[in-house]
């Protein structure tokens, strides 16, 4: 009767996992989450928080609205409202890099992020920065600082990243990769050398903070930058 018991046990207790769109492996600090369209991320926890350790590619807003997709240069130059596009404009690069977004798409009320998660801010960079080693007044810095916690940040190796990708180690298990940028004026850069991520706040009217990574840099590197970019996106648990 107690293994009939233990074994019923088991099996309501699989089923209930298989039906959540977050799921962990229970010991690794790993899970996955799903964002609107089914796409599945796998995620990983630094320190106490849940992050995201694959860029962003959904093409819906939380609410089931389309996000506007914008491949011409003259027509993302001259945008005011939330946007993405596919870096060159080529769909063979999503299923590795993800998609591109403007800040107006990170900021819509509808929700860039899948339920239970949300862009982070610049204080939850902050966060992950000092969790990985940087002190206050570094974090607080502007520009390129606090290195290796880049190199901890960076997926380790040349496979996506242009060489020498300078003290890339991937400590913490976020796995950032080079999925470029759309500059304001539309066109395209940085792919396999730079990586870009969007936070929710705002520096300035025109510009948000942003953080970058890149191939020959183990620092991070904390800008408020203008609005109109497209850039990577990664998000944290609620």
């Amino acid at each position: 009767m107690m293994k009939t018991t233990k074994t019923l046990l088991f099996i309501v207790c699989a089923a209930l996992l298989s039906c959540s769109d977050s799921l962990s492996d229970g010991g690794n600090n790993t899970e996955t989450v799903k964002d609107i369209e089914g796409n599945v991320y796998k995620t990983v926890k630094i320190g106490d928080q849940w992050w995201m350790a694959e860029n962003l590619k959904v093409t819906r807003y939380r609410n089931g609205d389309a996000i506007l997709r914008v491949p011409d240069n003259t027509q993302w130059s001259e945008l005011i409202s939330g946007a993405y596009c596919n870096y060159n404009n080529n769909v063979k690069n999503v299923a590795t890099y993800g998609r591109l977004y403007n800040w107006q798409a990170v900021n819509d009320p509808r929700g860039l992020a899948p339920a239970g998660w949300h862009i982070p801010t610049d204080e939850e960079w902050k966060q992950l920065e000092i969790y990985l080693g940087m002190s206050q007044t570094e974090a607080d810095d502007i520009s390129w600082r606090g290195a290796p916690a880049g190199g901890k940040l960076k997926e380790s190796g040349t496979v996506h990243w242009m060489s020498p990708n300078t003290g890339a180690s991937n400590e913490s298990g976020f796995s950032a990769i080079p999925g470029g940028y759309r500059d304001s004026n539309g066109s395209f850069g940085g792919l396999g050398s730079d990586a870009h991520f969007w936070s929710a706040t705002e520096g300035t009217i025109r510009g948000a903070f942003r953080r970058y990574l890149s191939y020959d840099n183990a620092d991070i590197s904390r800008y408020n930058y203008r609005k109109p970019f497209g850039f990577s996106v990664r998000c944290v648990k609620d």
